[in-house]
């Protein structure tokens, strides 16, 4: 598929981030497959064109993009290159497990780069055509950790805390238009992301990495289960359906009864 076919299509537009793999890919691939066609993004151009692959072949339209959320070129090429974005996905994420007095200075201000200032500038960088269509959705993966704290996480729970709050700003700075903002906060989903966090928890906490998912990641969850990325795809649907054009600001929970204790 050329990048003509892809700017010539009518279909509303969504831009995926850190849609390479896990969730941002299952995303990706379900929003293409319900109707929209899907700039996928992600640090590893190799690993979006690969989605995209997969996309194209259930007839669905994609074009991958490399983007580093980090880097405000970037950013500003991507939205570029997408046109008017219909619905915004903050997805890329990265994790490091550790002591605060042994956290990387460097690895703490990637973290806040990634997770937190990096939606926001993707946000401030397609604001202006959604306002000027009246329309737009933007979803922000968040997590659980938005909402409660684990040890050893200090730089992700920071950002992903603030991503609720930046998300509260925008949705009263955006309110006359109709703009939503929210943030899924889902507990463990099984991505490669929470694989590599299981065997550094291990490390950590000295325990095994059967004791990490059984007593730190599914103990404080009365479900006992992962969430899948079927769920997050449901909750995505709903917000972006016009039933939900007052659900802004929000903090969508995913959690299997986590914070209810």
């Amino acid at each position: 598929m050329t990048d003509s076919v892809f700017k010539d299509s009518t279909l509303p537009l969504a831009l995926v981030t850190g849609a390479g793999s896990g969730i941002g890919a299952g995303i990706a691939k379900h929003l293409a497959a319900n109707g929209h066609k899907v700039m996928v993004t992600d640090l590893d151009i190799n690993a979006a064109s690969k989605v995209v692959e997969e996309i194209q072949s259930e007839n669905g339209i994609a074009m991958p993009f490399a983007l580093n959320v980090t880097k405000q070129e970037d950013i500003e090429a991507a939205v570029a290159a997408a046109g008017k974005v219909d619905v915004l996905v903050n997805n890329a994420g990265i994790q490091y497990v550790s002591k605060l007095e042994e956290f990387p200075v460097d690895r703490w201000k990637m973290l806040i780069d990634i997770l937190l200032t990096g939606p926001a500038m993707l946000t401030r960088e397609v604001l202006p055509g959604m306002k000027a269509s009246g329309s737009g959705r933007i979803v922000n993966v968040g997590s659980i950790h938005a909402l409660i704290a684990s040890p050893f996480k200090s730089a992700y729970v920071a950002a992903k805390h603030g991503l609720i709050g930046f998300s509260k700003v925008i949705a009263l700075e955006v309110a006359e238009f109709d703009i939503t903002i929210n943030t899924l906060c889902p507990a463990y989903v099984k991505t490669p992301l929470v694989e590599k966090q299981i065997a550094d928890q291990a490390r950590e906490h000295g325990i095994s990495e059967e004791e990490v998912v059984n007593n730190i990641m599914l103990q404080p969850m009365p479900k006992k289960s992962f969430i899948s990325i079927e769920e997050m795809c449901g909750a995505v649907d709903f917000l972006l359906s016009p039933v939900a054009r007052n659900m802004t600001a929000q903090a969508i929970v995913l959690d299997g009864a986590w914070t209810a204790r």
